[in-house]
C-alpha cells in the first residue's frame, strides 16, 4: 500500500522506516529542505537501533522515499499521516498550528478520497478541529476520514517497540478508514499476535494521554517513596522490588 507520512521526526521517521519493511510504499514528507537533502543523502538526524539500515536498505528497494511537497504527499497515497510537532505553548498547552497547517494544505490538494491518521500526540477531540479545517479548504465535495492512530514508542528502543508492540491502538469512524488501517498493521499482527484495538477517535486519542499520565504518575510516585526511605533507613531498591512483583503493579517505571 502507498501511505505517505507528513512529518519527519522522531516519530515520522521510525514509523516511516517501520511501514516501508514491512512491504508497504512510503513517502516521507518534511518542510525542512535541509532535512529532506540530508535524509535523500541516508543521514539520519537521529539515533535508534537499526533504523540506518532499515531506512537504507528500503532507499535502495524504492520503498521510502523523501519531498518537501505536501502536494506530492496527497497526490502520492490514499492514506496520510500526521507525525507534525505539537510543542507546549508557554502555558504548557500543546501548540496545534503544525497539525492545523498540514489539514489545510492535504485539502487544498485533495482530488479524490482520503483517509488522515493522526500520529502526532494531540489534543483529545483534535479530529474535530481538523475535520472543520478540512471541509473549510476543501476546493469540491471530497470525500475523506480521520482517524488516530496514537504511538507507544520509546526512545533507545522504538524500533523493536515498532516491530514488536504490546497493542496497537486505532481510533476509526468508518468501516472504509478500519479496512485501510487493519490492512497497513496486518504483517504486524500476523507475525506477533499482538492486540489490535479499534475505537472511537476520542478514545484513541485520549488513551495516549492516559497512558503517558500514568507512567508519569508511576515515576513520581516511586520518587516519593525514595525520599521517605531516606528518612526512614529503608532501601528503595528492596522497597520497589518488593512493589513489582505483585502482578497489578509491575516492575516497570519503578527504577
Amino acid at each position: 500500500m502507498k501511505i505517505t507520512i507528513v512529518g519527519t521526526g522522531y516519530v515520522g521517521l521510525v514509523t516511516g522506516a517501520t511501514f516501508s519493511e514491512i512491504g508497504h510504499n512510503v513517502l516521507c514528507v518534511d518542510n525542512d529542505e535541509a532535512k529532506i537533502a540530508k535524509l535523500k543523502n541516508r543521514q539520519i538526524p537521529i539515533f535508534e537501533e537499526g533504523l540506518q539500515e532499515i531506512v537504507e536498505r528500503n532507499i535502495d528497494n524504492k520503498r521510502l522515499h523523501f519531498s518537501t511537497s505536501i502536494k506530492e504527499g496527497t497526490e502520492f497515497a490514499e492514506v496520510i499521516f500526521i507525525a507534525v510537532g505539537t510543542p507546549p505553548g508557554y502555558q504548557g498547552e500543546a501548540n496545534m498550528s503544525y497539525v492545523e497547517r498540514v489539514g489545510r494544505e492535504v485539502a487544498q490538494n485533495m482530488k479524490s478520497y482520503r483517509l488522515l491518521v493522526e500520529k502526532s500526540t494531540v489534543i483529545v477531540n483534535t479530529n474535530q478541529q481538523l475535520r472543520r479545517t478540512l471541509n473549510k479548504y476543501l476546493k469540491s465535495d471530497v470525500p475523506f476520514d480521520i482517524a488516530s492512530n496514537p504511538e507507544f514508542l520509546k526512545e533507545g528502543t522504538a524500533i523493536y517497540d515498532a516491530f514488536h508492540p504490546d497493542r496497537i491502538v486505532v481510533g476509526v469512524e468508518s468501516q472504509r478508514a478500519a479496512a485501510i488501517l487493519r490492512e497497513i498493521y496486518e504483517p504486524i499482527i500476523k507475525k506477533t499476535g499482538c492486540e489490535y484495538l479499534e475505537m472511537n477517535i476520542a478514545s484513541a486519542e485520549l488513551t495516549k494521554h492516559a497512558s503517558n499520565s500514568f507512567l508519569a504518575m508511576k515515576i513520581s510516585f516511586i520518587n516519593a517513596v525514595s525520599r521517605i526511605c531516606e528518612l526512614t533507613g529503608a532501601d528503595i531498591k528492596q522497597v520497589a522490588y518488593g512493589m513489582g512483583l505483585d502482578k497489578r503493579i509491575g516492575h516497570h517505571f519503578l527504577k
